[in-house]
């Protein structure tokens, strides 16, 4: 594109126009294009925001890497967790024992999975104590027989801190009265609350030896817990200690355990990003009536400057100038509104909350209460991109039509 082709094209964006009714239509295709693209950077991040609020609250329970037998038990786990451990990427491992149970309070009965662990390594590798309502981890001893409950499963349960709890294995137990279940009476010495449902109503805690003696699994264990120190980096690193570790061995990393969950937040965030782009895609198609509009406005200009020797490509540059130009500059408006919006959302929400007396997210019903936000650049610079081209895009047929002008019909009235 020529220095002559770009003036033109910035001087007929600057110039003020005989008819005002164009200029008002070009204003509104620039706001629609910076309202679009700052609606779109702004439900993105909210959405990136959720989607790591929930990750760090789903990993804040479950394992990044879990380390199994065949037959779902381990025999020697210091062993294998010494040698996991020896990964680079490995920052903690735990031991654990876990089974489906039925537990029972009073006239209460709720199914839950109880996981045997040890409070001192288990802090490393899940963030149970952060998440402690009442008592501590800490407070599961070895041989005390004491329980941690999720809130929700105390809450079934009516179970408080100091009550007798009787946890029912699923093992029987054979008497000359026939098989009867094994039952253990557990007192409860924590509720725990991690804002994911499934945890707080389905998860008990006990201590690894009572698990032990409770399940009959003797030296055995269910398994390893790890955690990384880039969770992101979990499958290479499963495949990584498949390779480093000697043994008939199944391993698993979260991304396989919750792989529908989170591919469900990624199909909505992409739904949502089409949804949102069409805003961009119609304010960015008024650029076409604009140019329309411009173009017949200018046929005598046009005429003129082809008469002078430009081009037809030269007239089809110019005009694509003058649209490209709206959208741009309503595309750095959006991106500039959508980004400052997105850092503050923590304080614009809860101003508009005061302002209207409503809540959006109300604390007794959403265990996010907040409007959690995470720019990304990558996201930044994808939808200024895509909302560039679709601009330049809606430019093409009104420059194509200025460029087919024919001088002497446009002259003749003149």
């Amino acid at each position: 594109m020529s220095p002559f082709e770009l003036f033109i094209g910035l001087r007929y964006t600057r110039a003020k126009r005989r008819n005002h009714f164009i200029s008002f239509i070009s204003l509104i295709s620039m706001a629609g294009i910076a309202l679009g693209v700052a609606a779109l950077i702004v439900v993105l991040s909210v959405m990136n925001g959720f989607q790591q609020e929930l990750r760090a609250r789903i990993l804040g329970v479950a394992s990044h890497i879990q380390i199994t037998g065949g037959d779902n038990t381990l025999a020697d786990w210091r062993t294998i967790a010494t040698e996991a451990s020896r990964h680079p990427d490995v920052a903690a491992a735990a031991p654990y024992i876990m089974a489906q149970n039925m537990l029972t309070f009073d006239q209460a009965v709720q199914g839950a999975i109880v996981r045997g662990v040890l409070p001192d390594l288990e802090s490393g590798v899940a963030q149970f104590s952060s998440h402690m309502k009442q008592g501590r981890l800490e407070d599961l001893r070895s041989g005390e027989f004491g329980i941690v409950l999720g809130s929700e499963l105390a809450r079934a349960l009516g179970a408080r801190l100091g009550d007798k709890v009787v946890v029912m294995a699923p093992q029987g137990q054979v008497t000359p009265a026939g098989v009867v279940p094994r039952l253990k009476q557990f007192t409860v010495r924590g509720i725990f609350e991690v804002g994911m449902y499934e945890y707080d109503y389905g998860l008990a805690l006990i201590h690894l030896d009572d698990a032990a003696r409770l399940y009959r699994m003797g030296d055995r264990i269910s398994g390893v817990r790890l955690a990384l120190k880039d969770i992101y980096r979990a499958p290479q690193v499963s495949r990584e200690l498949l390779d480093l570790m000697r043994g008939d061995f199944y391993i698993s990393d979260w991304t396989r355990q919750h792989a529908n969950f989170f591919r469900a937040i990624q199909i909505e965030k992409n739904v949502m990003f089409i949804i949102l782009l069409l805003i961009v895609a119609v304010a960015a198609f008024n650029i076409v009536s604009t140019l329309v509009m411009a173009v017949t406005d200018k046929q005598a200009d046009i005429a003129i400057l082809r008469t002078l020797g430009a081009s037809p490509g030269s007239i089809m540059k110019i005009f694509i100038v003058q649209g490209a130009l709206i959208g741009v500059i309503g595309m750095l408006i959006g991106v500039g509104g959508g980004v400052l919006l997105a850092l503050n959302i923590d304080v614009i929400v809860p101003a508009i909350e005061r302002l209207f007396g409503v809540a959006f997210l109300a604390k007794d019903v959403y265990y996010i209460s907040e409007l959690p936000s995470q720019l990304d650049v990558k996201d930044v610079v994808y939808v200024a991109s895509v909302s560039f081209v679709l601009t330049l895009i809606a430019t093409l047929y009104p420059s194509y039509r200025a460029s087919k002008t024919n001088p002497a019909e446009a002259l003749r009235y003149e």
